[in-house]
């Protein structure tokens, strides 16, 4: 089956570009050492993001808590390593994220999970 059409439809839906970062080694020839840098693998690459709010009670002291669950729609051809920090700009606003889980790929899109970054591992 030809998903093209889906998947066009799917992108027209995109209204965010994201920045993948990847923490690698760098060579600096005229110290002759290597140190660890970011390193944008993909720069300005369409995406969009969706939030969903859950709040839960605890059966102990029925206070609730909310969290926030965040989730990365991109295309199915971009490859993100685990570990990779996800720079996106989505209605002005800019954040940085980690991928927090096994990304679910289609063949239309995938999905990652995101988490807020808290620096590298």
């Amino acid at each position: 089956m030809n998903f093209s059409r889906q998947r066009k439809a799917i992108e027209k839906q995109y209204i965010g570009t994201c920045d993948i970062l990847e923490y690698q080694p760098v060579r600096d020839e005229v110290k002759k050492r290597t140190t660890h840098q970011e390193v944008i693998v993909l720069e300005g690459q369409p995406c969009r993001l969706s939030f969903k709010t859950i709040t839960t009670t605890g059966e102990s002291n029925n206070v609730g808590t909310v969290s926030q669950s965040v989730k990365l729609f991109i295309s199915p051809d971009i490859a993100i390593k685990p570990g990779s920090k996800t720079t996106v700009t989505q209605n002005g606003v800019t954040t940085d994220y980690s991928q927090s889980g096994v990304p679910a790929v289609y063949s239309t899109h995938q999905e990652v999970s995101l988490e807020l970054f808290n620096g590298w591992s």
